[in-house]
C-alpha cells in the first residue's frame, strides 16, 4: 500500500487555500494605495471626486418616520402630513440611512432632516443633528425626483 499518501506528506489546507502570489499582490496593493495617499497629502494635492459647492435655491426641513422595512410616512415641521408611502421606495433608503446615522451618534427622538437643493444640480439629504449627508442626485433620476416631489409639495 505504498502508492497511497498518508495525511503528512498531503500539503497543508492553508497553503492550497491562498496562493504566495496573490498574498505578495495584495501587499504590494496596500502599499501602492498608502503611497498614493501619503504623496497626496505631503504635496497638499486638491481633493477630486468630491461635489462643488453652489448655492442654495430650496431648501425643507421634514421628518420621516418609518412604520416598517418598506414604508415611511413623512412630515412638515409643523406636523402636517405630506405623504404616507406603504411601500416608500427610495424615500425608505433615505429614512434608513438617517436612522442608521442617528443610532451611530446616539441621537434621541426624531428630529427634521433637511433636504437642500442647489444651482448646480446638486440634492442633498441633511441631518444637522447626526451630521449625515446624503448626496440624493447621485442615485438617479426617478428617485431624485421622487425627493424633489417633497421639496416641491405645498
Amino acid at each position: 500500500m505504498s502508492y497511497m499518501k498518508t495525511l503528512a506528506d498531503r500539503p497543508s489546507p492553508e497553503r492550497e487555500m491562498i496562493p504566495r502570489t496573490l498574498l505578495w499582490g495584495m501587499l504590494a496593493l496596500a502599499l501602492s494605495a498608502l503611497a498614493i495617499t501619503t504623496f497626496a497629502v505631503v504635496t497638499d494635492h486638491p481633493h477630486s471626486g468630491t461635489p462643488l459647492t453652489g448655492t442654495v435655491v430650496a431648501e425643507r426641513e421634514l421628518i420621516l418616520e418609518g412604520k416598517s422595512a418598506q414604508a415611511v410616512t413623512v412630515y412638515d415641521t409643523d406636523g402636517t402630513l405630506l405623504a404616507d408611502l406603504p411601500h416608500g421606495g427610495f424615500i425608505t433608503v433615505i429614512q434608513n440611512a438617517i436612522q442608521r446615522a442617528r443610532t451611530v451618534a446616539r441621537v434621541e427622538g426624531n428630529p427634521p432632516i433637511k433636504i437642500v437643493k442647489y444651482d448646480n444640480g446638486r440634492l442633498v439629504a441633511e441631518d444637522p443633528v447626526s451630521g449625515a449627508s446624503i448626496e440624493l442626485y447621485a442615485f438617479g433620476g426617478d428617485n431624485k425626483a421622487a425627493v424633489e416631489r417633497l421639496l416641491d409639495q405645498q
